[in-house]
Parts: C-alpha cells; structure tokens; sequence
C-alpha cells in the first residue's frame, strides 16, 4: 500500500494508484479494474457482515484467509531464502540465475496438499508453465543436468523456519568484491 520497502521513487507509490511510476500506461487500466475490484469484494463483506455478523464472517472467510496467507507467506519466504542462494545486483542478474535463487523443500505429509509446489520449486522457477503434476517427475529430469546449481534443503520445516530468520536477515557484498553477488549475513 505504502511502498516502505520497496523501490525508492522521486514521489510516493502504491501498489493501487494506477499513476504510481510503479506502472506503464498499458497497465493503468488493468490497476483501475483491480481497484474497482477490491473496492467491490470489501462492499460484499461489509454487506455480509450486516446479514450474517462480524464473528460469522470472520470464521468463514477472515480466519481461512489468514491461515492461507500465513502458509503462503511462510512457503515464499523458505523457497527463497536460504544462506547458499546468492542475490544479484542489476550488474549480475540474468533470468537463469534468477530463476535458479530458490530452494527446494520437503514439507512431508503438505507436499501433496500444497501440490508439491514447495519440493519442485527449482523446476517451477525454470519452467513456469509446466503443471503442478509433472513437478516431481520434470524435477528428477533436471537434477543431474543442474549438478551443483540445483539447491535442496531437507531440514525439519519447523528448523528452517527459525534457522532461516535468524541467520538470513540481510544480503551485503563481500568485502573487496566488486561483482555485484550478495550473499545472506546474520552478523548485524
């Protein structure tokens, strides 16, 4: 909404102002449309929340929406931090390496609910277009052609979670480096 931890721009942005400089002009149309259809789900809430209650809604969609959100927010966060994925600068950064700065993770019993989203995320990073159900088998394909550029971690999601935010907390260049590499630093 505010854009605090984004990109700095000359003036303030939001992800909702369709004259953000975050957009082009063939997207300003899209982010009004968007708009008008956030402003349309919060009236449809509000008018059920006068038919059916606060509590009620709460439970039916508040609460479900939350615990979605908290386990997508905390797969995003474990694909893609890890102290042996590095972080390029614009100097550095090609869609290759960008789509090989991921992980993937074993989440036992979830992988099939979360349809092995998180355990073949390397091979939805390269290719984004392959169904969630060719995952596992395109994964096995790719692993000796990857060699050493294929990252696994198949540390207890529960470890992970705590290891990786105490340990990965910012990316800074090497001192003397003068590639654009980042690598995670816990030493604040």
């Amino acid at each position: 909404m505010f854009n605090v931890s984004g990109h700095k721009y000359e003036r303030w942005t939001s992800h909702y102002d369709p004259h953000s400089p975050l957009y082009t002009e063939r997207e300003r149309k899209q982010i009004i449309v968007s708009d008008l259809a956030i402003l349309a789900v919060i009236y449809g809430l509000y008018n059920l929340v006068l038919a059916k209650g606060f509590v009620w809604v709460f439970c039916v969609y508040g609460g479900p929406l939350l615990v979605v959100n908290g386990w997508f927010t905390l797969i995003t966060i474990l694909n893609h931090t890890h102290p042996s994925i590095p972080y390029y600068d614009s100097t550095e950064w090609d869609w290759l390496r960008g789509a090989l700065c991921t992980v993937d993770r074993d989440y036992g019993i979830l992988n099939k609910v979360f349809h092995n989203v998180c355990n073949a995320h390397v091979c939805h990073h390269i290719f984004s277009m392959i169904p969630h159900y060719h995952g596992l088998e395109a994964t096995e394909a790719m692993k000796p052609l990857l060699g050493d550029y294929y990252q696994y971690d198949g540390t207890p999601i529960l470890k992970a979670m705590y290891r990786e935010m105490k340990e990965c907390i910012y990316v800074e260049k090497d001192e003397g480096e003068t590639k654009g590499v980042y690598w995670y630093r816990k030493d604040i």
